[in-house]
């Protein structure tokens, strides 16, 4: 369940990643609609663990409040009984997203590469849609998720013949780890939001 190197450098060279020392060109300009705030703690009441454990797998992966009042997405990656991958998801209480281009999350992460995942209407077991997004050890950065870049995948395999995106359908959020690489993680998210670009961004 991990991705090819090619496909990684697209997907970084296609996301646009702010590490905070801003640009010329201000994303103050971008329409934002913020989808999760963990300034609101209680959000982390509504993530949903679900783990390789549901395979008989023994990942270990969990949303809990970091210390700092974000949302940290922790846990242990393990291989045993044939597993590999740890996940965490939450409904959408408005997922009323079709005016908008994509979805710009803020994580500080461990170097390892994550999952953005997102289901229709709140389908719990049906098909997924991820994108695919690599982490800088102990640094903040922004992350543009365009709605056309993410795939359709269905227990780790990349589907084939199935419609795009309608971004109006999304009914679910969620991040997951399955990097093929066993040991512990940390991922720690500030904000999720949904963006639209009026002015162009410069690269």
């Amino acid at each position: 369940m991990g991705i090819g190197t090619g496909l990684l450098l697209f997907l970084l060279l296609s996301a646009h990643v702010d590490q905070g020392e801003g640009t010329p060109m201000s994303r103050e300009r971008d329409s934002v609609h913020i989808i999760v705030d963990f300034a609101d703690t209680a959000e982390i009441d509504r993530w949903v663990t679900v783990n390789d454990n549901v395979m008989g797998g023994v990942s270990e992966g969990r949303a809990s409040l970091a210390e700092d009042g974000n949302m940290l997405f922790s846990g242990s990656i393990s291989f045993e009984n044939n597993g590999g991958f740890a996940s965490i998801r939450a409904r959408l209480e408005d997922s009323d997203l079709g005016k908008y281009e994509g979805f710009r999350i803020r994580v500080k992460g461990d170097g390892r590469i994550y999952q953005f995942r997102v289901r229709v209407d709140g389908d719990s077991d049906g098909i997924a849609f991820k994108q695919d997004f690599a982490t800088t050890a102990d640094t903040w950065i922004d992350i543009d998720l365009p709605f056309a870049y993410f795939l359709p995948t269905y227990r780790g395999r990349n589907l084939q013949g199935v419609k795009p995106l309608n971004a109006t359908d999304i009914g679910q959020i969620g991040f997951l780890i399955a990097d093929r690489t066993a040991g512990p993680f940390s991922l720690i998210v500030d904000k999720i939001t949904a963006y639209q670009l009026i002015a162009p961004v410069d690269m």
